[in-house]
């Protein structure tokens, strides 16, 4: 029980610090409406998934371990969170006003608009996706989390059960800031300021880039 408490914990601490994953859900949210941010955040959600499997079966003691092979893992991260910020900032098309998503289904454009969403979607999914599993915060969170917490004699059942648990509370938490920014108000004012949003996530995005790749642990 002991067990289970701290590694819930420990899980929702983490999920809820600003960073990476919190930028990128924002991002998706304003730019392309609750739809894309909902699958930006199932898509972190998977993400987790990638160092869980790795960390169950001890690749993930060598990542931490190996300082060039966390440090290529890293830049990687890093690099990726500066060119998604890069083509925030450069990105000079209109943000729509979608927060009518549902009426917008129902119109005779619908089955036109169907593949752009869909795309969204995917890019979405993708965006968190990679977002989350290129994060080397992430892999010392879940490494140190099953090395630290978790007994040795906890067995694979236990901890597929607490990776689970890590990817579902990333979902949620994400769902919850997706269903935020998305919302009526908050949507329409971020779209109102457009500009001013773009610059500000494209801005921290590359930040936290910048900072990650600094970073030594």
């Amino acid at each position: 029980m002991q067990e289970l408490i701290a590694v819930m914990t420990i899980t929702v601490l983490a999920v809820i610090s600003p960073g990476a994953d919190f930028a990128m859900v924002t991002r998706a949210s304003w730019r392309h409406g609750r739809r894309a941010g909902l699958w930006a955040a199932l898509g972190i959600a998977a993400g987790v998934q990638v160092h869980v499997a790795y960390t169950l079966v001890g690749v993930g003691l060598l990542i931490v371990q190996v300082p060039w092979l966390f440090t290529v893992i890293k830049w990687i991260g890093a690099a990726y969170l500066v060119y998604i910020g890069w083509r925030t900032l450069r990105d000079r098309s209109p943000v729509v006003d979608v927060t009518q998503e549902s009426g917008a289904s129902a119109s005779p454009e619908a089955g036109n608009a169907a593949p752009t969403r869909w795309r969204e979607a995917f890019q979405a999914f993708r965006t968190g996706f990679f977002t989350n599993a290129l994060n080397p915060k992430t892999t010392l969170f879940v490494v140190s989390t099953f090395t630290q917490v978790v007994h040795p004699g906890t067995g694979w059942a236990l901890g597929l059960a607490y990776g689970a648990f890590m990817s579902f509370a990333h979902w949620a938490w994400f769902s919850l800031v997706a269903l935020g920014f998305s919302a009526g108000w908050m949507r329409e004012a971020m779209v109102r300021r457009q500009h001013l949003v773009r610059r500000t996530i494209g801005g921290a995005l590359m930040t936290l880039g910048g900072l990650l790749a600094m970073a030594s642990r």
